[in-house]
């Protein structure tokens, strides 16, 4: 089951150019240093970037769900991807409009954050050290 809900991520991934609008995708592979960042379409660029986050967010609580069988840890983590969620969004655009240039390497963290599913592996160490220490 692990296998298959990482081959979800995996999927998840291998299309990001072809079902999500992300024009910063391109800019971030290439020499972005040099180059002013692109202009986005807010609201679509947010429905897709919240989509994405929510696909990685749902395929990661399953996995957590399969290696530490809690539903009380699944609904810690729930309130987890939704207040982090909506932080790393509002975080994103607000750098995105105001500081524009000036912040690019922020606003690519922030944004990787976003569309990877990062916090799955800070979850399965910190649930793990937990499980094991109570």
């Amino acid at each position: 089951m692990i296998a298959f809900l990482v081959g979800l991520l995996l999927c998840i991934r291998a299309g990001e150019a072809q079902w999500f609008y992300d024009p910063l995708l391109v800019y971030f592979k290439n020499d972005y240093q040099n180059q002013p960042l692109p202009p986005i379409e807010s609201v679509r660029y947010g429905l897709h970037l919240f989509l994405r986050y929510g696909l990685n967010s749902v395929v990661s609580m399953a996995i957590l769900f399969v290696v530490f069988r809690s539903r009380e840890q699944l609904r810690f983590v729930g309130y987890l991807y939704v207040g982090l969620g909506f932080i790393l969004g509002a975080s994103f655009f607000l750098l995105y409009d105001t500081s524009g240039d000036t912040h690019k390497l922020l606003i690519f963290y922030v944004r990787r954050f976003l569309i990877q599913p990062l916090f799955l592996l800070l979850f399965i160490p910190a649930f793990y050290y937990q499980n094991k220490h109570r």
